[in-house]
């Protein structure tokens, strides 16, 4: 089931399930931000017992509150269709990606340079959001080529406006799925775990030998991360390194991050 679809049970049912609770609970209709909140918070369990994405909680939790707020304040009809679009141009297709927009912070880039060969190289960044970690890195490193897609129009814009100064750095709108990755050294990605198997098979098709893929936060599952670095931040933020030609592969080419950070595979 697709999780758009799984959204509109999530808050049909949470609907549901709330009009029974009220009506047990109230002998006449409740004020609408009461019922508002114990609907969101059906359509949260309901979401969540459908296994949905998590991030889809807090969408339900706060969706029905937050219509019964606006529809209060007695706005411009024209203000929804300003506000839906915008948030189709920020999150785009995110119900059939499945990957939400995350942005890594300046600790994860410090974090990814320490993993860089010293000789230059080619470094991709899948999904990368605002641009803001590929702006970090193009300055640290100089001497590398840095490439990041993203499918969504507004995060590219805002991506390809900042770095706009980094000619070692090019933004491309669309979808990475679409993009070779075998002229890459150095592959990162921040998405969810829902893609992470159909990226570990790109991976193994396309990267080159001693390539490696790096995985903010959301491991593959059937395969164990050759190096696991634990990123001094706030939301300990791991990084799950992998080589998919590991076993052809004689120099991995992060070697150096390991003998200089005394990490252990």
């Amino acid at each position: 089931m697709s999780p758009l679809r799984t959204a509109i049970l999530a808050q049909a049912f949470g609907g549901l399930i709330a009009a029974g609770l009220m009506a047990l609970v109230f002998r006449g209709l409740p004020p609408p931000l009461v019922w508002a909140s114990i609907q969101g918070v059906c359509a949260a369990l309901v979401s969540h017992r459908l296994e949905a994405p998590p991030w889809w909680l807090p969408i339900h939790l706060v969706f029905m509150p937050l219509a019964i707020s606006l529809n209060g304040l007695n706005l411009p009809s024209f203000i929804y269709l300003v506000v839906f679009a915008v948030l189709l141009l920020v999150f785009w297709r995110t119900d059939r990606s499945q990957v939400p927009l995350y942005l890594s912070n300046a600790a994860t880039a410090e974090a990814v340079v320490a993993l860089l060969p010293a000789a230059s190289c080619n470094i991709i960044d899948l999904g990368c959001g605002n641009g803001r970690l590929l702006k970090r890195l193009a300055q640290l490193r100089p001497d590398c080529r840095f490439v990041g897609t993203e499918h969504a129009p507004l995060p590219w814009l805002w991506a390809k406006l900042i770095n706009l100064d980094q000619r070692n750095c090019q933004i491309k709108l669309g979808d990475f799925w679409h993009q070779d990755l075998g002229a890459f050294d150095i592959v990162y990605a921040f998405l969810s775990p829902a893609p992470m198997s159909r990226l570990w098979i790109k991976a193994r098709k396309e990267m080159r030998l001693g390539a490696l893929l790096i995985s903010n936060s959301f491991p593959v599952s059937e395969v164990a991360a050759e190096l696991t670095i634990q990123v001094a931040d706030r939301r300990a933020t791991r990084l799950y390194c992998y080589r998919p030609l590991a076993e052809k592969a004689a120099n991995p080419p992060y070697s150096h991050a390991i003998a200089a950070n005394g990490l252990h595979q």
